[in-house]
């Protein structure tokens, strides 16, 4: 049977203060695997700490604003300081303004590309170079988007960015196959969250919700199984993969 047990194995969560970024934490954490979590808020980052450590895991916090290349490097090397070498990078760290394209300023296109695509690229370049320089294995799980192949009315510069990640996914998978790192891209479509829970509550919202085929959002959960498969072993023979969840809202 499979075996998604993380015992043993050491993994760097970035956008760890909500969202999907906690909850991945959390599920890894749960799976056995010690847990650096990062993100810009001190104050959320000790509380998911102390949760993770209460259930008998373990965890440290690092401060990080993805997007300042010069804090990268050090982060790897607090969460290395504290847990080991990390063996799993899920790039989760993300940010979006919708809008129509001639109602944003190029500063803030530049804003959510920055976020969204750069730092993403500079983590796993990261921690692809530690893994090679420990002799490979490793396995980096992107945080992609239905966006990332289909147009999302609104969220132009968002899908931009999201394409670009699902592109990266299978550069960097053809590229380091033979240090068996495996890269990998998780998809979701709409998962009601704490920054979008307000908006499916509106008139357009409801409306948004009725039009996908099974007339309701995505949760987090949803994810869970496709999350551990890709951190464990049993993912071997999976890299360069775009894997999406969207409980058919893309059909």
């Amino acid at each position: 049977m499979p075996n998604f047990d993380l015992s043993g194995r050491s993994a760097f969560v970035t956008g760890a203060t909500s969202g999907l970024g906690r909850h991945f934490a959390k599920v890894l954490a749960q799976a056995g695997a010690a847990v650096a979590v990062s993100g810009r808020r001190a104050d959320r980052l000790e509380s998911l700490k102390g949760e993770i450590i209460r259930a008998g895991g373990r965890c440290t916090s690092i401060v990080l604003d993805v997007t300042d290349d010069a804090r990268i490097g050090p982060a790897f090397d607090q969460a290395e300081e504290h847990l080991g070498a990390i063996d799993v990078l899920v790039n989760n760290a993300g940010m979006n303004l919708p809008g129509l394209v001639l109602e944003r300023s190029i500063d803030e296109f530049d804003a959510v590309l920055r976020t969204d695509l750069r730092a993403p690229f500079v983590l796993a370049r990261e921690a692809g170079q530690r893994m090679i320089a420990r002799g490979g294995r490793g396995r980096i799980i992107n945080i992609g988007s239905i966006g990332s192949v289909r147009v999302l009315p609104g969220l132009t510069a968002y899908c931009i960015a999201k394409a670009g990640i699902a592109m990266m996914t299978q550069c960097l998978a053809r590229e380091w196959a033979r240090y068996d790192i495996n890269v990998n891209a998780i998809c979701p479509g709409y998962i009601e969250t704490d920054l979008n829970r307000d908006w499916f509550t509106t008139e357009g919202g409801r409306r948004q919700v009725s039009s996908f085929p099974k007339r309701r959002l995505g949760v987090q959960e949803d994810l869970d199984g496709l999350l551990l498969l890709l951190a464990s072993d049993e993912s071997r023979a999976i890299t360069g993969a775009l894997l999406t969840i969207d409980d058919a809202q893309s059909l």
